[in-house]
C-alpha cells in the first residue's frame, strides 16, 4: 500500500516537473484554445441576443466554459501520448516491472493528467475573466473545479483506453483528432444546444462534454441548458465507466 502511494505520488510528480519545463508544451497547450476565445468572442461579440444565450451574458461569458472545456478535451486525451512516449523510450517497461499495482501507475498518471489539464483550465478562465466575463463567487469556483475533474478524468480514460492498444505515436494523434473534433463541436461549447438540429442534438446528448460544458456554464456564469444535476451524474458515470475501461486495458497491455 505504501509503495503505491509513493508510486502514484512520482508519477504525479515527474508529470509536474516534465509540463513546467517544457515551456514551449505550455504555451502551446493554451494558445490555441486562447485564440479560440479571442477572436470568436470579439468577432461575435454583439451576439448576446442570441436565443439560448441568456440576456446579460455577453458571448464572451457564454464562450468562456466552452473553451474551458476544450481544452481540458484536448489536454486530457492527449495524456495518453506520454504512455506511448514512455513506451517508445523503455520508461513504461521500468515502471511496469516495478513492485507496484499497475492500478497505481494509472492513478499517478490520471491525477498529473487532472493536475495539468487543471492548470491550462484555469488559465483560459482567467483569460475569459480579462475579456469581460464576471468573475465567479467562490461557490461557483469549487463546483466548476468539480466539473474540471470529472471532464479531464473522463478523457484521460479516453486516452489511456486508446494509448493501451497502440504502439505508434503519430496514428495515436491522428486518431484523437478524429475523435475530439466531434466531441468538442458537439458539445455546445460554441453555441445553444437549442440552435442544432433535431438529429445533432440527440448526439449532442450522447457527448459526456456536452453535459461537462453545461455544468461549467452553470457553475461559472449561472446558465444552463440541462439540469445541473444531471450534468454532475451523466459525467460522473461516464468518468468511473472511462477510467475503469483505460485502467483495465492499460492493466492487460504488454510491453516488450
Amino acid at each position: 500500500m505504501k509503495q503505491d502511494l509513493y508510486a502514484i505520488y512520482s508519477i504525479w510528480l515527474r508529470e509536474m516537473l516534465r509540463f513546467f519545463r517544457l515551456k514551449s508544451r505550455l504555451v502551446g497547450s493554451v494558445a490555441s484554445p486562447f485564440f479560440f476565445l479571442v477572436f470568436l468572442g470579439m468577432g461575435f461579440g454583439t451576439a448576446a441576443a442570441m436565443p439560448g444565450i441568456s440576456q446579460g451574458a455577453g458571448y464572451v461569458s457564454f464562450l468562456t466554459p466552452g473553451i474551458i472545456g476544450m481544452t481540458l478535451l484536448f489536454s486530457s486525451t492527449f495524456a495518453g501520448l506520454s504512455v506511448l512516449w514512455d513506451r517508445e523510450f523503455g520508461f513504461l517497461k521500468e515502471i511496469m516491472v516495478a513492485p507496484v499495482s499497475r492500478l497505481a501507475i494509472v492513478l499517478g498518471r490520471t491525477a498529473g493528467g487532472v493536475t495539468t489539464a487543471i492548470i491550462q483550465a484555469m488559465i483560459i478562465l482567467l483569460s475569459g475573466i480579462i475579456l469581460g466575463m464576471k468573475a465567479p463567487g467562490l461557490q461557483g469556483l469549487l463546483l466548476s473545479l468539480v466539473f474540471m475533474v470529472l471532464i479531464a478524468s473522463t478523457f484521460i480514460g479516453l486516452g489511456l483506453a486508446f494509448a493501451s492498444k497502440m504502439k505508434d505515436m503519430s496514428g495515436f494523434s491522428l486518431i484523437m483528432n478524429f475523435l475530439i473534433f466531434p466531441l468538442f463541436f458537439l458539445s455546445g461549447a460554441l453555441y445553444p444546444l437549442d440552435r442544432f438540429p433535431d438529429t445533432v442534438r440527440y448526439l449532442a446528448y450522447l457527448n459526456p462534454l456536452t453535459y461537462g460544458v453545461d455544468g461549467l456554464r452553470y457553475s461559472l456564469i449561472g446558465t444552463n441548458a440541462i439540469s445541473p444535476i444531471a450534468d454532475l451524474a451523466v459525467l460522473a458515470v461516464s468518468c468511473v465507466v472511462m477510467l475503469f475501461l483505460g485502467a483495465y486495458l492499460f492493466e492487460n497491455t504488454e510491453v516488450k
